[in-house]
């Protein structure tokens, strides 16, 4: 597992580091996100969604659990899926929404928040994020990325 550690020191520079962490991911990948709320997980998320030209808002499915974009890169079609998992409170909850069938979907990226409330249905990960705000200094977050490919 290699570990790469960044800091940013705005949303926008969150954001832009999401666009340039996206170069990497390909279908089928699954990018597991970690932190408290507030800390910049779906700004990074937004940063993945511009660089594939999503057009709609991207915003957390804190309600919702799941919302899926549709992405291009190089005039391919690439569905990417947003999931929230912060009011997920048992693992019925996701075995009835179609999360298992939703994570191994082969042919989208996936990008789950909160996702220690997963109950160990995730079985394969290609990375994880962490994000850490910095309470000394309001705007700056301590991003590490873990590749597991």
């Amino acid at each position: 597992m290699e570990t790469q550690t960044y800091t940013t020191k705005s949303e926008d520079e969150t954001i832009e580091l999401g666009r340039k962490f996206a170069e990497n991911l390909k279908k089928g990948d699954v990018v597991l996100f970690y932190g408290d709320i507030g800390v910049g997980k779906t700004e990074f998320i937004k940063g993945i969604c511009k660089y594939f030209n999503v057009e709609e808002i991207v915003t957390s499915p804190t309600f919702t659990i799941i919302n899926q974009y549709n992405g291009t890169k190089d005039g391919e079609n690439i569905a990417i899926y947003h999931i929230d998992l912060y009011r997920v409170k048992e693992k019925k909850e996701l075995l009835e929404i179609g999360f298992e069938e939703c994570l191994y979907s082969a042919d989208a990226i996936k990008l789950v928040e909160w996702a220690e409330n997963s109950f160990e249905i995730v079985k394969f990960v290609n990375y994880r994020i962490s994000i850490k705000a910095d309470f000394e200094n309001v705007n700056e977050r301590l991003i590490e990325i873990a590749s597991e490919n």
